[in-house]
Order: C-alpha cells, then sequence, then structure tokens
C-alpha cells in the first residue's frame, strides 16, 4: 500500500509537467486546427533557460529561497515566450494559406534546427544541477517504507493548479480569451467582427510557451538533469497526453497528463521500466480505439 501511494504522488507530480505541456498542444490545435511539433523543443528551451538564470542567480549570490525559484520562473517564462512568437512568425503564419503539411513539416524543421542550436550552443553533454529544494513530508510509513511528498513535488503541484487556474480565468473572462474562442469556432467570422486573428493566434503561441517553460521549470527543479534531447521525448509523451484527452478540450489535456504520469510510474514501478513508453502508447491506441475523439474530445462539425 505504502509502495503504490509514493508511486501515485511520483506519477502526479511528472502528469502535471506532461499536463502543461499538452495545454500548449491543445490550444494551438483549437485555434488554428494545427499540431505545434517544435513544442516539444519549447519546453526544452524553457528547461535551459531555467538552468541559465540559476547560474546567473547563484552567482550574484541572488539564488536563495521562493524568491529565487520566482526569478528563475519569471526569466524562463519571458524568454521562452518569445521563442514561441517566432515559431508562429516564422513556421505558421507565412504557411497559414497553404496545404495542410506544410506548416507541419515547418514545424518539424524548426524543432530540429531548436535541438542542434542548444546542442552547439550549450554542449550535447547532460547538465547537471544541485537540487535546490531539498526534503518533504512525510505522507506514511509502512513496513520501513517511508512514503514522501517532497518539496519539489509540492512545488510541481502548487504551481500547475495556480498557472492553470489563471490560465482558465484568462480564457473564460478577458477579452483576450473570448478573441481565442471566437477564432476557434470561426476565424474569418471572427475577423470579419473586428477580432485581430494574426494577434490572438501569435498570443496563443506565446502563452502556450509559457506555459512549456512552467513545465521545463519545474522538471529542471524536480529532476536535476537535461540534455538538448528532452523536449522530444516529452513532447511526443505531452502530444499523446492531449490526443488522450480529447485534442481541443483543455481538461482533457490536463487529464490526459495525468493519465500519461501515472501509466508511466506504475508501470516503471511494477514492471519492466523500458516498456514504460509502449505502455503509455497502448494506452492511447485502446482509447483512440473506443473513443476516437479521447476522453473529455467532442466530435467536429463540419463547417458548409
Amino acid at each position: 500500500m505504502a509502495y503504490a501511494m509514493q508511486q501515485l504522488i511520483n506519477g502526479v507530480s511528472l502528469g502535471m509537467i506532461y499536463g502543461l505541456i499538452a495545454v500548449g498542444y491543445t490550444m494551438v490545435y483549437g485555434i488554428i486546427g494545427m499540431i505545434n511539433f517544435a513544442h516539444g523543443d519549447v519546453f526544452m528551451i524553457g528547461a535551459f533557460l531555467s538552468l541559465i538564470a540559476v547560474l546567473l542567480l547563484s552567482m550574484g549570490g541572488l539564488m536563495d529561497g521562493p524568491a529565487g525559484i520566482l526569478l528563475v520562473l519569471l526569466f524562463s517564462v519571458a524568454i521562452t515566450g518569445v521563442y514561441g512568437w517566432a515559431i508562429e512568425r516564422i513556421a505558421y503564419r507565412p504557411l497559414r494559406g497553404s496545404f495542410r503539411l506544410a506548416p507541419l513539416i515547418s514545424a518539424i524543421g524548426l524543432s530540429i534546427v531548436l535541438q542542434n542550436f542548444v546542442q552547439v550552443s550549450q554542449g550535447a553533454r547532460v547538465k547537471p544541477m544541485e537540487t535546490l529544494v531539498q526534503g518533504g513530508i512525510e505522507v506514511m510509513r509502512e513496513d520501513g517504507f517511508v512514503v514522501q511528498l517532497a518539496y519539489t513535488q509540492i512545488l510541481i503541484i502548487g504551481v500547475t493548479l495556480a498557472v492553470l487556474a489563471i490560465f482558465t480565468v484568462l480564457v473564460t473572462r478577458t477579452p483576450l480569451g473570448r478573441a481565442m474562442r471566437a477564432c476557434e469556432q470561426d476565424r474569418k467570422m471572427a475577423s470579419l467582427l473586428g477580432i485581430d486573428t494574426d494577434r490572438t493566434i501569435s498570443l496563443t503561441f506565446v502563452i502556450g510557451a509559457a506555459l512549456a517553460a512552467v513545465a521545463g521549470t519545474m522538471y529542471l527543479l524536480r529532476y536535476g538533469v537535461i540534455d538538448f534531447y528532452i523536449g522530444f521525448l516529452a513532447g511526443v509523451k505531452a502530444f499523446t497526453a492531449a490526443v488522450l484527452g480529447g485534442i481541443g478540450s483543455l481538461p482533457g489535456a490536463v487529464l490526459g497528463g495525468l493519465l500519461i504520469g501515472l501509466i508511466e510510474t506504475f508501470w516503471s514501478a511494477y514492471f519492466s521500466v523500458q516498456y514504460k513508453d509502449v505502455a503509455a502508447f497502448s494506452i492511447l491506441v485502446l482509447t483512440l480505439v473506443f473513443l476516437p475523439t479521447g476522453l473529455l474530445g467532442r466530435q467536429e462539425v463540419e463547417k458548409v
């Protein structure tokens, strides 16, 4: 029981990270109907920017306590948001009226560019970092096995819930959120009604990149090891989470992220760790066989 409880905690914290990345996928798909396959590498960029910020603040003696972590998070979010804006301007806007595969190919190419840019500028070796947040809370003890909720896991869960709450208010209660929902329903009609669709789409990419930056910062704080290739696998899993939850559904993206995190963690704990990715993708296939739109997705209605 204690061992299962520990894996549940680990799975939820990992799933929160996947959920944040998956929200970026589903936002872009909801508005322009395309998948941003460079989004996983935006997560990687956010993690590297967080590491750079930690090193700079540590050199200045400012990396101390929650204030230092907040500065790291703000730095990563701000710079990564610029990357999100650039991806939309370079890979998507010029090809928006082209055939549907063109932006997809462009995004994959940009993903490769980002990977190689980080590999050349930061080196190909793994980048370790000292644990900034140590310790945790003892949840329970059974037969000598201690179930611990680490402070980093509390931070991940708390920050993720806070960010998602802010994002929900942004989408449902602000003019930008109304513009985003209008573009999702009918971009051409939204433009005719005076909504600046180009600006709305750009800001959607920026917000998605900011969420990926938060996920990258939380990943760095929790695991303390990153490299230029982490964005590929994390991006694939987050995309799987978005599809599993229902592509286009924001609650579905978070639910899918939690499920992928739990499946991966429990499989690694009770079965062969080499097949944890196979298990997650197998669950996705089974779900789509019986629920083609995902768990919380809705059937698309063709506009005529």
